[in-house]
C-alpha cells in the first residue's frame, strides 16, 4: 500500500511539473507565433508525443485540426482537459513507430518529459548526458503503436508533423513513405545519433532545408535556414549546448 501510494505521489509531481513548464504565462503566445509559419487555419497537424497538450493547443489556435497522440496514462486527463472545448482535435492514446502493433513504454513517473520507448537511447542519454544520470524509468507500459503512413490514410495529408518522443523519433519517420511539408523532432545532447538518422530519412524522401530552436525557446537559431550537410554538421558541433528541437521543411527551388 505505501509503495502504491508512494507510485502515485512521483506521478503526481512528475505531472504538476510539466504542466509549470509547459503552461507557464506567455508561453502559448511565443508558441503561436512560431508555428504561424508553418500552418493555416484548417490545414491538418499531427502532434507526436502531445504530452499535456501545450502544442496542441497552440495549433487547434490557428486554426488546424490536430490529431494529438500520448500514449502516457497519467497525461491523458490533463491533455483530454486542456482540450475538451476544441472540437477540431481528435486524441489518440497510441505511440507511433515503423509499423503498427504494440510496444513497451518506459515510464519516468517524477519526470514523464522523459518518458521512452527507446532503451537504446536511455543507455546512451544514461552514460553521456549528466543531466540524465538521476532518472529512474521506474514503470512500464504496453502500449499500441501506429505508424505516420496509418495515420495519413485514416486522416489525410498534415502540412506539419511535431515529433518529441525522447529518441524514438528516427523510429516516427521510419513508418513514412511520403513526405511532410514540414516536420519538427527533438534533439538530446548524449544521442545525437537520432536526429542525424531522422534527417536521412527526410533526405529520402525529399530535399528538406531546416533550422533550429534551442531549449524551449520559441525563435530560430540560425539566420537561415540551411541543407542536410550543414544541418548534421551543427549538430556535430553544437548540440551538445543542450536539446532543442530540429525543424525542416521542404525546399521550394
Amino acid at each position: 500500500m505505501q509503495l502504491m501510494a508512494s507510485a502515485r505521489l512521483r506521478r503526481l509531481v512528475g505531472t504538476l511539473r510539466s504542466i509549470c513548464i509547459y503552461w507557464r504565462p506567455g508561453r502559448q503566445r511565443g508558441l503561436r507565433q512560431l508555428y504561424s509559419g508553418f500552418v493555416r487555419a484548417g490545414d491538418l497537424v499531427f502532434d507526436v508525443g502531445a504530452h499535456v497538450g501545450d502544442r496542441t493547443v497552440a495549433f487547434a489556435g490557428l486554426g488546424a485540426r490536430v490529431v494529438a497522440l500520448e500514449p502516457q496514462p497519467q497525461l491523458l486527463p490533463v491533455l483530454r482537459r486542456v482540450t475538451r472545448k476544441l472540437c477540431r482535435v481528435t486524441i489518440l492514446t497510441s505511440a507511433v513507430g515503423r509499423e503498427t502493433g504494440e510496444a513497451e513504454l518506459l515510464l519516468s513517473a517524477a519526470t514523464p518529459t522523459v518518458s521512452t520507448l527507446s532503451t537504446d537511447w536511455v543507455d546512451s542519454v544514461k552514460r553521456d548526458n549528466q543531466g540524465f544520470r538521476g532518472v529512474a524509468w521506474d514503470e512500464r507500459v504496453t502500449v499500441p503503436v501506429t505508424t505516420l503512413d496509418a495515420l495519413i490514410a485514416q486522416y489525410g495529408d498534415p502540412v506539419f508533423c511535431k515529433i518529441d518522443v525522447e529518441g524514438f523519433e528516427a523510429e516516427v519517420l521510419a513508418g513514412l513513405s511520403r513526405p511532410i511539408p514540414a516536420v519538427s523532432f527533438e534533439f538530446v545532447p548524449g544521442a545525437e545519433g537520432v536526429a542525424t538518422d531522422c534527417i536521412t530519412r527526410l533526405e529520402a524522401l525529399g530535399r528538406y532545408e531546416y533550422n533550429v530552436v534551442r531549449g524551449e525557446q520559441r525563435q530560430f537559431l540560425l539566420a537561415q535556414w540551411c541543407d542536410a550537410v550543414a544541418m548534421n554538421q551543427w549538430l556535430k558541433e553544437q548540440a551538445s549546448g543542450g536539446s532543442g528541437d530540429v525543424y525542416a521543411r521542404l525546399a521550394t527551388a
